[in-house]
């Protein structure tokens, strides 16, 4: 069976109340903004179903394990309002749950986000794009990778990104394809233009291997 995009699959408890943001989210959404420009996050009647696709979000401080992401089913919006952002309270990748909230529910990758921040606290930003250019010349580009057996927003995708972590394949990389998510791919990093400009950067690589 073909698997819809956009789908939440996590266990999620939501509380449906405006959220008290501690930080601006004015630097996020204006890279979001840009990324969006770019076809990276969007939506698109003849690609994924129609469903909106990419998010981007933002871990509250170093030491604090609360995020802040984009909505579920936004990516057809170019420049989001605070109101299309969730505020991620807790996440346990591990048993696939997550607490939230916000007027909006969080993006169906908010697990894998969660796990990504896990693995270190330098990390403050995250962006998950839909890019084939990218995905599909991840071994030509040397990007990390993790398996096609494994579907987004699962237990098994946010294990297979510790794995990665673990592994040391992104001690010095700050992209990874998952290929079993349909141009689906991750770029972090310590501040949001960081993680942004690491995801443009893969797509201008991708373009000149692709033109090769």
């Amino acid at each position: 069976m073909k698997e819809l995009e956009g789908v939440i699959k996590y266990q999620l408890s939501h509380s449906e109340q405006p959220v008290s943001i501690e930080i601006s989210l004015a630097e996020m959404n204006s890279w979001r903004t840009v990324i969006h420009r770019l076809g990276l996050i969007g939506q698109r009647p003849d690609k994924y179903d129609g469903y909106g696709f990419g998010n981007i979000s933002q871990r509250i401080s170093q030491n604090d394990s609360r995020f802040i992401i984009s909505g579920t089913q936004t990516g057809d919006i170019e420049r989001l309002s605070p109101e299309q952002y969730s505020l991620v309270l807790e996440a346990d990748p591990y048993h696939n749950k997550i607490a939230s909230q916000g007027a909006i529910k969080p993006s169906s990758e908010a697990l894998t986000h969660a796990m990504v921040y896990l693995q270190n606290q330098e990390i403050q930003c995250i962006v998950h794009a839909h890019c084939p250019e990218i995905w599909n010349h991840t071994e030509a580009l040397g990007l990390p990778y993790t398996p096609k057996n494994i579907p987004y927003g699962t237990p098994e995708m946010a294990a297979a990104v510790e794995r990665l972590f673990q592994s040391g394949q992104l001690d010095h990389r700050s992209v990874f394809s998952m290929m079993g998510h349909q141009d689906g791919v991750i770029a972090f990093g310590k501040t949001v233009q960081t993680a942004a400009e690491e995801m443009i950067s893969a797509l201008s690589l991708a373009i000149a291997v692709q033109n090769e």
